[in-house]
């Protein structure tokens, strides 16, 4: 299926020249002179290659056929990732590569949307926001507001981020997965 470049988004895949990309960053730049165009990002999906494309706007570019499907997180292993869809049952096995650094949010049993190509996983979509519990931070200062300032925070996948002063261990807090940052805390 062809589409313009300026349609595709992150995630989208496309076949090259036979060759299957998955977009990491799609950027529209109009100059004040010139053609606009649209700079992609790309990954290649068989060997982990990284390659940036322009397109004009208006080109067209081959999408591939993708099926995007919610999976559960199973488990991961030597082999890699394993997911089970919640319908069939059937299990598929996605790659560390591919999975990236999505890995340290997938805890037991939660949703994701993975993209197949002939039943072969080539991208993952994680849920918007986790809860997870803080295990390691500096101990609150009495009399400290919660202003605009932030203090650091190990939680309990391991990954490392900014929690208002006013937050201890073993509080519950949720955090958008995008970008590992604070969004609140979790109502228990």
């Amino acid at each position: 299926m062809r589409v313009a470049a300026s349609s595709l988004r992150k995630g989208s895949v496309v076949d090259l020249d036979g060759k299957l990309y998955v977009v990491l960053t799609a950027e529209n730049i109009h100059p004040g002179k010139g053609t606009p165009v649209t700079q992609l990002d790309m990954r290649r999906i068989s060997d982990g290659v990284k390659v940036t494309e322009r397109y004009r706007t208006t080109e067209q570019v081959e999408r591939a056929e993708v099926d995007d499907r919610p999976y559960n997180f199973l488990y991961q292993d030597a082999e890699g990732y394993h997911f089970m869809n919640p319908d069939t049952y059937e299990q598929v096995t996605a790659p560390a590569e591919m999975v990236g650094s999505a890995a340290p949010y997938l805890q037991d049993g939660v949703t994701v949307t993975l993209s197949t190509h002939n039943d072969i996983p080539i991208a993952l979509e994680l849920p918007r926001t986790a809860t997870l519990e803080i295990v390691e931070t500096e101990p609150s200062v009495k009399g400290q507001t919660a202003s605009s300032s932030y203090k650091p925070a190990l939680l309990s996948n391991g990954v490392r981020t900014n929690v208002p002063p006013y937050l201890a261990v073993g509080a519950k807090i949720i955090i958008l997965t995008e970008d590992g940052s604070y969004l609140e805390r979790a109502k228990s």
